[in-house]
């Protein structure tokens, strides 16, 4: 067991912790950025601080971006502790974290969580199949070791990492069976209202089209607006079913991507208690904090995709606001200088999120695609299903929490990362109420798995 002391704490080195912790250094602080990766870059810029050359270009222009970001971050000065799994962070600004098998704690004046975003739960019949993945575990499987699947692939689900990783696959030569698009005529009509502002982001939007075009050109079988999305198969998947164009459609494959977006890794502001608001627009929980990313736990800080999904480039500026803003709490810059220096990043950010209300009404995840029918599983550590939950709702289940003591969702490894937001959702459907009313799971450490030998060592 050690201990240690710094000025700022960062956990995650994405864009985010790896921008705060340049800012705060330059700035004088002393900083250390905890993670669990080997080397830095998080999920969006994994292993690219190692990656060789024909990886990155395979990966295209956004990741390769991140090398210099990274560069930047190798030489602030900031410590950098890779392995290091924090399973507690409390809100005294004490970061306890498990590496090379030893529990240490690291005491800081202030803390900034960047811990990043995640997969969204896709609970359709079958998800649980061997050879169903999403699309992100694959995308990280191709960064950082260059693994893609032998066979031909079916990708279904919607949003940008879709498109990307459809992208990624056919300039890694990966036959592509099908992409699958649950995007709909009623999700672009609904995005439309936001045309301004996707217009304002055109690189973006140009970024997407050149997507579908090289999809297209490689002669990618393309389904939109499917429905009744379903995995098949016995010992593994075999073939999705689905309906498209009022005809039912069933495609072949021994795997199948699935993915419908991202939302914020919340699991250290919850823990925390902190403030947490239902985001519609995004159908996911938000931590509540000021322009500076300050939490209503003194101290506490959060930037990033784990304060609302907004894409590396937001991120990245969310993390010099942030650490903008823990080095005033310090007394280490003034209110003046906090300000000046935060103007032309407000600017840079309000630019970057300019296109997000356009994709969050586009990509809107579809409902049965959320709350599933009652024979699929919500739960995969305790294998309950949605039919479970409603008869949980039924016996007064009025909660996220109760279901833990009714049926044991959520108590698994994951601690409800899989099936926290289906578990809200589908319990807020049930009672005819709002998500916010719902609530979520109260979350408690180890955030992280520990054994009880490796916190025996833990004071």
């Amino acid at each position: 067991m050690s201990n240690e002391r710094c000025d700022i704490a960062i956990v995650g080195a994405g864009p985010a912790g790896m921008s705060a912790a340049i800012v705060a250094a330059r700035l004088g602080a002393s900083v250390v950025v905890l993670d669990e990766q080997r080397g830095a870059g998080g999920q969006i810029y994994r292993s690219i601080t190692d990656a060789p050359a024909r990886r990155v270009d395979l990966l295209g222009p956004d990741y390769a971006a991140g090398r210099s970001l990274a560069d930047a971050f190798a030489a602030s000065g900031a410590r950098h502790l890779t392995n290091a799994a924090v399973w507690q962070v409390t809100p005294e600004g004490a970061v306890h974290y498990l590496r090379d098998g030893a529990t240490s704690t690291l005491q800081a004046g202030r803390v900034v969580l960047c811990s990043g975003a995640m997969e969204r739960p896709f609970p359709i019949p079958g998800w649980t199949l061997p050879g169903v993945l999403t699309a992100g575990a694959a995308q990280i499987l191709l960064k950082s070791a260059d693994v893609v699947p032998a066979e031909p692939v079916v990708l279904a689900g919607c949003g940008p990492l879709l498109y990307l990783l459809g992208w990624q696959y056919v300039r890694a030569g990966v036959p592509i069976r099908a992409l699958v698009d649950t995007t709909s005529m009623e999700d672009y009509r609904r995005a439309l209202s936001h045309l301004g502002g996707a217009l304002a982001g055109w690189r973006y939007l140009k970024k997407g089209l050149s997507l579908m075009r090289v999809l297209k050109r490689a002669g990618v079988p393309f389904h939109t607006g499917a429905e009744n999305l379903a995995a098949e198969g016995d010992d593994g998947v075999e073939a999705l079913r689905f309906t498209a164009g009022g005809k039912a459609h069933r495609i072949e494959t021994s795997t199948l991507l699935l993915h419908h977006g991202v939302v914020p890794n919340t699991q250290f502001t919850w823990s925390l208690r902190a403030g947490h608001t239902w985001n519609d627009a995004q159908l996911c929980w938000r931590p509540e904090a000021d322009a500076w990313g300050a939490l209503d736990v003194p101290g506490i800080h959060v930037a990033g995709d784990g304060l609302g999904i907004g894409g590396a480039l937001a991120a990245a500026q969310q993390g010099e606001l942030a650490a903008l803003g823990a080095m005033h709490g310090l007394g280490r810059i003034t209110t003046a200088e906090r300000d000046k220096l935060a103007e032309p990043l407000r600017a840079a950010l309000r630019e970057h999120l300019r296109i997000r209300p356009f994709l969050d009404a586009l990509y809107r995840p579809k409902k049965a695609n959320r709350i599933p029918a009652d024979d699929v599983i919500v739960c995969r550590c305790e294998e309950v299903a949605a039919g479970a939950i409603r008869h949980f709702v039924a016996l007064g289940c009025d909660g996220p929490n109760q279901a833990k003591a009714f049926g044991r969702c959520g108590m698994g490894p994951c601690q409800g990362r899989q099936c926290g937001l289906t578990v809200t959702e589908l319990i807020a459907d049930a009672r005819g109420v709002t998500p916010a009313e719902v609530g979520y799971y109260r979350i408690r450490p180890p955030i992280k798995p520990i054994s009880l030998g490796e916190l025996a060592g833990a004071e």
